[in-house]
């Protein structure tokens, strides 16, 4: 017969024909029992309950509890304790482990959802409206103008097409904000939460944690493009920015260097961090609203040969934004990473 410290206390056993004692032992630590070869098991002093059973039970002798003094009393109860089964004692640390885990789920995402004071509709508008402008601008509304001034995109210089790369940039940002700006009027003022630019705040972490996913976002550009391959009827086309770098013209990089690390994230992350996210935490959580956010952020690129890339840096900007509720964080990080792309262009 064994002894095991990791069941439970109380043990229910059909009627026996021998009497169990539990004898007091000298050695605190240890529990000792009496066996009679007269009898098939131990002697047992028997306990009768209510429904005619035996029960096992973790408890002195009362027959000389009375002449144990106050000294070994507290060491009976501390052998007590230190045979007692340590399933309650796991069960404590994995409800605590989970209550961490969950508090740094919270801090990380964001518990508390915005207060968002428009519906769906206006957020589906905006979101449709923003793609409108951004697709009229570029392609219709710049090329037009620049055909009128008597240029043509074509027989630009190298530093010709990056400044009309700038302008069309400034051109879309430009139209874009002002559109959300226009449909957000009604609803004037807005929370001190929304849109909030600042340099306060302990951000700083977040966002050099953040710069250090950066090469798992490259090794997920690899993994993207072993799923989703380039097919080989695909023309391969040479973008203005590699031309010029290949080039080596320093006017034309500079003006590519301010256009995808200082424009680009200006306006992205006022319509996608600032705007988007914040607005479906009116209907899901804010764990949820930055995943579904990120994923509206990669289609806005219309490339599925780095979707799963431009998916997960959505998330870790959008972690950062939600975290600090302020859009410079996210700005920076966003401006980094294109930097980080664009030296590596230049390899």
């Amino acid at each position: 017969m064994s002894t095991s410290t990791t069941t439970p206390c109380f043990h229910s056993l059909s009627p026996p024909n021998s009497r169990v004692r539990v004898l007091k032992n000298p050695n605190p630590r240890l529990i000792q029992f009496s066996f009679n070869p007269t009898l098939p098991l131990l002697t047992a002093k028997p306990y009768t309950s209510p429904t005619n059973k035996w029960r096992f039970l973790c408890l002195r002798d009362e027959e000389s509890s009375s002449a144990i003094p106050d000294s070994e009393f507290v060491e009976d109860k501390l052998s007590e304790e230190l045979v007692k089964p340590g399933f309650n004692q796991i069960n404590g640390v994995k409800k605590d482990w989970i209550s961490r885990l969950r508090k740094v789920t919270d801090a990380l995402f964001g518990a508390e959802p915005w207060t968002v004071p428009w519906t769906a509709k206006t957020i589906v508008q905006v979101m449709l409206l923003w793609i409108a402008s951004f697709w009229l601008v570029g392609s219709w509304v710049v090329p037009f103008l620049a055909h009128t001034a008597g240029f043509r995109k074509e027989s630009l210089t190298y530093r010709g097409q990056a400044l009309y790369s700038l302008l069309t940039d400034v051109a879309e940002g430009l139209a874009g904000i002002a559109l959300l700006h226009r449909c957000l009027t009604r609803f004037h003022p807005l929370p001190s939460d929304w849109f909030k630019f600042t340099l306060e705040g302990k951000w700083q972490f977040d966002v050099g944690l953040g710069c250090l996913m950066f090469p798992l976002v490259n090794r997920l550009s690899q993994v993207n493009l072993n799923l989703w391959p380039i097919l080989p009827s695909t023309p391969v086309t040479v973008s203005s920015v590699e031309q010029s770098i290949v080039a080596r013209d320093p006017v034309a990089m500079a003006l590519y260097a301010v256009v995808v690390s200082v424009c680009a994230p200006i306006w992205e992350e006022i319509v996608f961090r600032g705007f988007l996210l914040p607005s479906l935490t009116k209907y899901m959580p804010v764990w949820c609203s930055i995943l579904v956010s990120s994923v509206a952020f990669a289609l806005a690129h219309f490339n599925m040969q780095r979707m799963l890339p431009l998916i997960f840096l959505g998330v870790v900007m959008g972690a950062v934004f939600a975290r600090s509720r302020n859009l410079l964080p996210s700005m920076l990080l966003h401006s980094l990473w294109n930097a980080f792309v664009f030296l590596d262009l230049m390899k």
